[in-house]
């Protein structure tokens, strides 16, 4: 039986690592208290906020995880860039902010031209699509400190006061939509090779997945990116949405569950989830792979829904969802029940 943590990631320890770090960051923020960019506490949420007088600057952080080192393994980096754009203009996204610009740091042992056109043509390409700019980066050089290469951004973005998705105004019947994902994005990497690995040894991102690709092409499939959408619905910095947003969950580290908890707690709900779409093909054979429990893979890989929003003008987000070319499943409501209920588990 294969767990995320026997891959090497233990999730309780993860959180009380965040839970650490989050206490250390909100330690300073008195220090900037009756100035301009003071910043606001929001316990679980995706992104920081910063009181810039009519609107908040939010900022945060993350990257494209182990996802790079299958790029490694089969020599194919072009498509990270939209991972590296989805991993933080998407948590941006989650309290209605407009990602204006994503930095990025780039750390590798010996550098290689070739590889960093790819990645950053891949960049350049997934954040201009979405409206996006790249001011600035570093790339550093780290000889045997580290193996391998890292890539992680900061994303900076925008939204009027007014305007914030808190989640604080969710009630019981409220509709609760998913976007589909087409694949793993950039979480439970560790998992999805450490099960690839058991079953196919080394050289396991060569394995045929089709008649099409290779495993390692298979999980290379680029993210999603959500963000746009959201705001088409809930209206760029200084426009007028066109639905009531109540709020949004980036399924990132930690599933379905992990993710919508962080939302769902502000207003003290829960969710009944009975009508997620089916596991994914890629997902349903790492389970039966590594005979993975259904528990465990709710709570590492996103189960076909890449993005999760609440929200109760269906019609609205279908027909955006439409022209995004995005498929959209109404995956259950929310419950006065404190509770994630997700059929099956």
């Amino acid at each position: 039986m294969a767990t995320y943590k026997q891959s090497g990631v233990d999730i309780d320890l993860g959180d009380r690592c965040s839970e650490i770090a989050y206490n250390a960051a909100k330690g300073t923020f008195p220090s900037r208290k009756g100035m301009i960019a003071q910043p606001v506490v929001d316990e679980g949420g995706f992104t920081g906020m910063m009181d810039m007088g009519d609107f908040y600057l939010v900022q945060n952080d993350d990257g494209v995880g182990t996802k790079m080192a299958v790029a490694e393994k089969i020599k194919k980096f072009d498509t990270l860039g939209y991972d590296l754009v989805a991993m933080v203009a998407d948590d941006a996204a989650c309290v209605g902010a407009e990602c204006i610009s994503v930095s990025n740091t780039i750390d590798v042992n010996k550098l290689d031209e070739k590889i960093v056109t790819e990645l950053m043509s891949g960049l350049q390409k997934a954040a201009s699509e979405h409206n996006i700019i790249v001011p600035g980066g570093e790339i550093a050089e780290l000889g045997d400190a580290l193996n391998g290469w890292v890539w992680n951004a900061t994303a900076v973005g925008v939204v009027e006061k007014h305007k914030v998705i808190r989640g604080a105004n969710i009630v019981p019947g409220d509709k609760i939509i998913g976007f589909d994902s087409n694949g793993f994005r950039s979480n439970g990497m560790s998992l999805t090779r450490f099960v690839l690995k058991e079953k196919f040894g080394e050289n396991w991102a060569f394995e045929k997945y089709d008649d099409t690709k290779n495993w390692g092409e298979a999980v290379l499939a680029p993210s999603i990116i959500y963000s746009s959408l959201v705001l088409d619905l809930h209206g760029r910095f200084k426009q007028q949405g066109i639905a009531e947003v109540k709020g949004v969950v980036n399924v990132t580290g930690g599933g379905i569950p992990g993710n919508i908890v962080r939302v769902l707690k502000k207003s003290h709900v829960g969710a009944k989830l009975h009508n997620l779409p089916a596991i994914p093909d890629m997902m349903q054979k790492l389970i039966e792979y590594g005979n993975v429990p259904l528990e465990d893979a709710y709570n590492t890989w996103n189960m076909g829904v890449g993005m999760i929003m609440i929200c109760n003008d269906v019609d609205k987000v279908q027909a955006v969802c439409d022209k995004r070319g995005i498929k959209m499943y109404v995956i259950g409501e929310v419950t006065a029940d404190e509770k994630i209920d997700i059929k099956g588990l």
